[in-house]
Protein backbone atom coordinates (compact mmCIF):
# COMPACT_ATOMS: atom_id res chain seq x y z
CA UNK A 1 0.00 0.00 0.00
CA UNK A 2 1.66 3.15 -1.05
CA UNK A 3 1.68 6.25 1.50
CA UNK A 4 0.17 8.48 -0.75
CA UNK A 5 -3.07 5.93 -0.57
CA UNK A 6 -3.00 4.93 2.59
CA UNK A 7 -3.08 8.61 3.86
CA UNK A 8 -6.28 9.42 1.80
CA UNK A 9 -7.90 6.03 3.43
CA UNK A 10 -10.64 6.49 6.09
CA UNK A 11 -9.32 4.88 9.24
CA UNK A 12 -10.82 1.72 8.50
CA UNK A 13 -9.12 0.86 5.69
CA UNK A 14 -5.59 2.61 6.48
CA UNK A 15 -2.79 0.99 8.12
CA UNK A 16 -1.84 2.87 11.02
CA UNK A 17 1.74 2.26 12.23
CA UNK A 18 4.05 2.54 15.47
CA UNK A 19 0.79 2.69 17.58
CA UNK A 20 2.62 0.78 20.44
CA UNK A 21 6.03 2.79 20.16
CA UNK A 22 3.51 6.07 20.53
CA UNK A 23 1.65 4.69 23.62
CA UNK A 24 4.99 3.36 24.87
CA UNK A 25 6.89 6.74 24.38
CA UNK A 26 3.81 8.57 26.27
CA UNK A 27 3.53 6.11 29.15
CA UNK A 28 7.54 6.96 29.87
CA UNK A 29 6.86 10.96 30.01
CA UNK A 30 5.24 12.56 33.51
CA UNK A 31 2.36 13.18 32.72
CA UNK A 32 -1.19 11.45 33.10
CA UNK A 33 -2.64 10.31 30.17
CA UNK A 34 -6.44 8.57 30.13
CA UNK A 35 -7.94 6.28 27.80
CA UNK A 36 -11.70 6.49 27.71
CA UNK A 37 -13.60 3.04 27.53
CA UNK A 38 -15.36 1.68 24.44
CA UNK A 39 -16.92 -1.26 23.60
CA UNK A 40 -17.63 -0.97 19.37
CA UNK A 41 -16.92 1.31 17.13
CA UNK A 42 -19.50 4.08 17.47
CA UNK A 43 -17.79 4.42 21.22
CA UNK A 44 -14.13 3.91 19.90
CA UNK A 45 -14.30 6.87 17.11
CA UNK A 46 -16.14 9.10 19.77
CA UNK A 47 -12.96 8.81 22.08
CA UNK A 48 -10.86 9.58 19.43
CA UNK A 49 -12.84 12.58 17.53
CA UNK A 50 -12.89 13.78 21.43
CA UNK A 51 -9.01 14.06 21.13
CA UNK A 52 -7.71 11.03 23.42
CA UNK A 53 -5.04 10.06 22.92
CA UNK A 54 -5.48 6.42 23.89
CA UNK A 55 -8.64 4.47 23.91
CA UNK A 56 -9.14 1.34 26.26
CA UNK A 57 -11.87 -1.86 25.23
CA UNK A 58 -13.40 -2.48 28.27
CA UNK A 59 -14.32 -6.29 28.78
CA UNK A 60 -17.52 -5.10 31.09
CA UNK A 61 -19.12 -2.75 28.49
CA UNK A 62 -18.28 -5.29 25.81
CA UNK A 63 -20.08 -8.36 27.54
CA UNK A 64 -23.11 -6.03 28.17
CA UNK A 65 -22.87 -4.83 24.97
CA UNK A 66 -22.41 -8.17 22.92
CA UNK A 67 -23.74 -10.67 24.77
CA UNK A 68 -26.44 -8.74 26.96
CA UNK A 69 -24.82 -10.26 30.34
CA UNK A 70 -22.95 -8.61 33.18
CA UNK A 71 -19.17 -9.07 33.62
CA UNK A 72 -18.91 -12.60 34.26
CA UNK A 73 -16.54 -14.03 32.49
CA UNK A 74 -19.17 -15.37 29.71
CA UNK A 75 -17.79 -13.81 26.95
CA UNK A 76 -15.46 -16.15 24.64
CA UNK A 77 -11.89 -15.36 23.08
CA UNK A 78 -13.52 -15.57 19.53
CA UNK A 79 -15.94 -13.02 20.71
CA UNK A 80 -14.07 -10.66 22.40
CA UNK A 81 -11.38 -10.61 19.73
CA UNK A 82 -14.35 -10.06 17.20
CA UNK A 83 -14.98 -6.52 18.51
CA UNK A 84 -10.83 -5.89 19.41
CA UNK A 85 -10.17 -6.32 15.66
CA UNK A 86 -12.78 -4.01 14.77
CA UNK A 87 -11.99 -1.21 17.25
CA UNK A 88 -8.24 -1.13 15.98
CA UNK A 89 -9.33 -0.89 12.13
CA UNK A 90 -11.63 2.26 13.19
CA UNK A 91 -8.45 4.03 15.54
CA UNK A 92 -5.89 5.83 14.82
CA UNK A 93 -4.50 5.97 18.41
CA UNK A 94 -3.02 3.45 20.58
CA UNK A 95 -5.47 0.89 21.76
CA UNK A 96 -5.56 -0.56 25.29
CA UNK A 97 -7.33 -3.81 25.38
CA UNK A 98 -8.92 -5.71 28.74
CA UNK A 99 -7.70 -9.51 28.29
CA UNK A 100 -9.44 -10.86 31.39
CA UNK A 101 -7.27 -13.89 32.44
CA UNK A 102 -6.40 -14.45 28.64
CA UNK A 103 -9.00 -16.66 28.25
CA UNK A 104 -7.14 -19.92 29.63
CA UNK A 105 -4.08 -21.29 30.01
CA UNK A 106 -0.55 -20.83 29.38
CA UNK A 107 -0.99 -21.54 25.21
CA UNK A 108 -4.58 -19.50 25.49
CA UNK A 109 -2.38 -16.28 26.84
CA UNK A 110 0.10 -16.54 24.22
CA UNK A 111 -2.50 -17.06 21.28
CA UNK A 112 -4.26 -13.80 22.60
CA UNK A 113 -1.18 -11.61 23.33
CA UNK A 114 -0.40 -12.76 19.18
CA UNK A 115 -4.02 -12.23 17.85
CA UNK A 116 -4.91 -8.65 19.60
CA UNK A 117 -1.06 -7.40 18.69
CA UNK A 118 -1.81 -8.45 15.07
CA UNK A 119 -4.94 -6.88 14.91
CA UNK A 120 -3.46 -3.44 16.43
CA UNK A 121 -3.83 -3.47 19.92
CA UNK A 122 -0.96 -2.16 21.74
CA UNK A 123 -1.33 -3.04 25.47
CA UNK A 124 -3.08 -5.83 27.02
CA UNK A 125 -3.94 -5.81 30.49
CA UNK A 126 -4.40 -9.33 32.10
CA UNK A 127 -5.60 -10.10 35.89
CA UNK A 128 -5.14 -12.89 38.52
CA UNK A 129 -8.35 -14.26 38.96
CA UNK A 130 -9.62 -17.65 38.35
CA UNK A 131 -11.70 -18.40 35.57
CA UNK A 132 -14.66 -17.12 35.92
CA UNK A 133 -13.72 -13.83 36.38
CA UNK A 134 -15.78 -11.29 37.91
CA UNK A 135 -15.87 -7.17 37.42
CA UNK A 136 -13.41 -5.57 39.77
CA UNK A 137 -15.43 -3.47 41.68
CA UNK A 138 -18.14 -6.39 42.74
CA UNK A 139 -17.07 -8.67 45.89
CA UNK A 140 -16.66 -12.63 45.43
CA UNK A 141 -13.59 -12.59 43.31
CA UNK A 142 -11.34 -15.54 44.06
CA UNK A 143 -7.36 -15.50 42.59
CA UNK A 144 -4.96 -17.79 41.63
CA UNK A 145 -1.26 -18.67 42.82
CA UNK A 146 0.68 -15.79 42.54
CA UNK A 147 2.86 -18.18 40.94
CA UNK A 148 0.17 -18.93 38.26
CA UNK A 149 -0.36 -15.14 37.93
CA UNK A 150 3.44 -14.87 36.90
CA UNK A 151 3.39 -17.03 34.30
CA UNK A 152 0.51 -15.30 32.99
CA UNK A 153 2.32 -12.10 32.74
CA UNK A 154 5.69 -14.16 31.36
CA UNK A 155 3.83 -15.92 28.85
CA UNK A 156 2.13 -12.37 27.64
CA UNK A 157 5.33 -10.92 27.31
CA UNK A 158 7.33 -13.45 25.54
CA UNK A 159 4.17 -13.78 23.19
CA UNK A 160 4.87 -10.08 21.75
CA UNK A 161 6.18 -9.40 18.00
CA UNK A 162 6.88 -5.61 19.34
CA UNK A 163 9.26 -4.88 22.20
CA UNK A 164 6.63 -1.73 22.22
CA UNK A 165 3.61 -3.93 23.04
CA UNK A 166 2.71 -3.09 26.41
CA UNK A 167 1.71 -5.78 29.27
CA UNK A 168 -0.21 -4.43 31.86
CA UNK A 169 -0.37 -6.92 35.13
CA UNK A 170 -3.43 -6.44 37.32
CA UNK A 171 -4.33 -7.57 40.62
CA UNK A 172 -7.42 -7.76 42.31
CA UNK A 173 -6.12 -8.94 45.70
CA UNK A 174 -7.23 -5.57 47.58
CA UNK A 175 -10.79 -6.71 48.31
CA UNK A 176 -10.04 -10.26 49.56
CA UNK A 177 -6.65 -9.96 50.82
CA UNK A 178 -5.55 -6.30 51.91
CA UNK A 179 -3.74 -3.14 50.22
CA UNK A 180 -0.61 -5.04 51.55
CA UNK A 181 -1.13 -8.25 49.44
CA UNK A 182 -2.27 -6.60 46.50
CA UNK A 183 1.39 -4.27 46.54
CA UNK A 184 3.47 -7.58 47.31
CA UNK A 185 1.73 -9.00 44.37
CA UNK A 186 1.88 -6.24 42.09
CA UNK A 187 5.75 -6.07 43.09
CA UNK A 188 5.79 -10.09 41.80
CA UNK A 189 4.21 -9.27 38.87
CA UNK A 190 6.39 -6.27 37.71
CA UNK A 191 9.80 -8.84 38.75
CA UNK A 192 8.05 -11.23 35.87
CA UNK A 193 7.95 -8.77 33.48
CA UNK A 194 4.97 -6.35 33.47
CA UNK A 195 5.46 -2.89 32.13
CA UNK A 196 2.25 -1.19 33.90
CA UNK A 197 0.70 -2.12 37.20
CA UNK A 198 -2.86 -2.10 37.90
CA UNK A 199 -3.80 -2.49 41.34
CA UNK A 200 -7.51 -2.90 41.23
CA UNK A 201 -10.16 -1.15 43.84
CA UNK A 202 -8.60 0.68 46.43
CA UNK A 203 -10.66 2.07 48.38
CA UNK A 204 -9.39 5.57 49.97
CA UNK A 205 -6.94 8.52 48.44
CA UNK A 206 -4.93 7.24 51.14
CA UNK A 207 -4.76 4.24 49.58
CA UNK A 208 -4.11 5.16 46.27
CA UNK A 209 -1.42 7.06 47.42
CA UNK A 210 0.39 3.94 49.38
CA UNK A 211 0.36 2.26 46.06
CA UNK A 212 2.36 4.58 43.66
CA UNK A 213 4.84 5.55 46.49
CA UNK A 214 5.64 1.68 46.30
CA UNK A 215 6.24 1.87 42.60
CA UNK A 216 7.67 5.37 42.14
CA UNK A 217 9.23 4.74 38.97
CA UNK A 218 6.87 2.16 37.12
CA UNK A 219 3.80 3.47 35.36
CA UNK A 220 0.50 2.89 37.76
CA UNK A 221 -3.01 2.60 36.26
CA UNK A 222 -6.12 3.84 38.01
CA UNK A 223 -9.70 2.62 36.93
CA UNK A 224 -12.14 5.36 37.81
CA UNK A 225 -15.27 3.98 38.02
CA UNK A 226 -18.60 5.63 38.95
CA UNK A 227 -19.96 4.29 41.59
CA UNK A 228 -17.32 1.98 42.34
CA UNK A 229 -15.04 0.80 45.08
CA UNK A 230 -12.59 3.90 43.98
CA UNK A 231 -12.78 7.51 44.86
CA UNK A 232 -13.64 9.10 41.64
CA UNK A 233 -10.75 11.51 41.15
CA UNK A 234 -9.95 14.29 38.65
CA UNK A 235 -6.86 13.61 36.21
CA UNK A 236 -4.78 16.36 38.01
CA UNK A 237 -5.17 14.78 41.58
CA UNK A 238 -4.59 11.12 39.73
CA UNK A 239 -1.38 12.02 38.16
CA UNK A 240 -0.45 14.01 41.72
CA UNK A 241 -0.58 10.81 43.55
CA UNK A 242 1.69 9.05 40.57
CA UNK A 243 -0.75 7.33 38.64
CA UNK A 244 0.30 7.78 34.52
CA UNK A 245 -2.70 6.20 33.04
CA UNK A 246 -6.57 6.45 34.26
CA UNK A 247 -8.76 4.89 32.37
CA UNK A 248 -12.55 5.20 32.81
CA UNK A 249 -13.83 2.03 31.07
CA UNK A 250 -17.82 2.46 31.35
CA UNK A 251 -18.43 6.19 31.71
CA UNK A 252 -19.65 6.00 28.07
CA UNK A 253 -21.85 2.82 28.58
CA UNK A 254 -23.18 4.08 31.47
CA UNK A 255 -24.19 7.62 30.15
CA UNK A 256 -25.68 6.23 26.74
CA UNK A 257 -27.69 3.55 28.88
CA UNK A 258 -29.62 6.10 30.98
CA UNK A 259 -29.78 9.01 28.08
CA UNK A 260 -30.75 6.21 25.48
CA UNK A 261 -33.58 5.42 28.43
CA UNK A 262 -34.52 8.15 28.83
CA UNK A 263 -35.15 9.17 25.17
CA UNK A 264 -37.36 5.69 24.95
CA UNK A 265 -39.18 6.86 27.54
CA UNK A 266 -39.87 9.97 26.29
CA UNK A 267 -41.26 8.84 22.57
CA UNK A 268 -43.10 6.26 24.64
CA UNK A 269 -45.26 8.52 26.13
CA UNK A 270 -44.91 11.48 23.67
CA UNK A 271 -44.74 9.68 20.30
CA UNK A 272 -41.91 11.89 19.19
CA UNK A 273 -37.84 12.32 19.53
CA UNK A 274 -39.12 16.16 18.28
CA UNK A 275 -37.84 17.35 21.94
CA UNK A 276 -34.35 15.48 22.15
CA UNK A 277 -33.46 16.19 18.91
CA UNK A 278 -30.68 19.02 19.83
CA UNK A 279 -29.07 16.01 21.61
CA UNK A 280 -28.51 14.04 19.17
CA UNK A 281 -26.46 13.97 16.29
CA UNK A 282 -28.42 14.50 13.20
CA UNK A 283 -28.38 12.55 10.26
CA UNK A 284 -25.30 14.29 8.45
CA UNK A 285 -23.29 14.65 11.94
CA UNK A 286 -23.45 11.10 12.32
CA UNK A 287 -22.23 10.32 8.95
CA UNK A 288 -19.51 12.06 9.58
CA UNK A 289 -18.62 11.15 12.16
CA UNK A 290 -17.66 7.76 10.40
CA UNK A 291 -15.87 9.61 7.59
CA UNK A 292 -19.04 9.23 4.92
CA UNK A 293 -17.58 11.60 2.19
CA UNK A 294 -13.86 10.14 2.34
CA UNK A 295 -15.64 6.25 1.46
CA UNK A 296 -17.72 7.98 -1.20
CA UNK A 297 -14.37 9.93 -2.61
CA UNK A 298 -12.57 6.98 -2.13
CA UNK A 299 -15.74 4.79 -4.19
CA UNK A 300 -15.26 7.44 -6.61
CA UNK A 301 -12.02 6.69 -7.62
CA UNK A 302 -12.75 3.44 -9.14
CA UNK A 303 -15.95 4.57 -10.54
CA UNK A 304 -16.69 3.20 -14.55
CA UNK A 305 -19.72 5.31 -15.17
CA UNK A 306 -17.78 8.82 -15.75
Amino acid sequence: MSETFNATCPPGLRLTEKRSARLRARMAGPDLLIAPGCFDCLTARLVETAGFEAAYITGSGLSMSCLGAPDVGLASFSEVFDRVKRICDVLTIPVIADGDTGFGGPLNILRTVREFERAGVSAIQIEDQEAPKRCGHELGRKLVAPEEMEARVKAACDARLDDAFLVIARTDARSSSGLQAAINRAGRYLEAGADVLFVESPESEAEMEAICRAFPKVPMLANMVEGGRTPLLPASQLESLGYRLAIFPNSLTRLIGKMGLELMQDLKSSGTTASQAERMFDHRALWSLFDYDDWISLEARYATDR
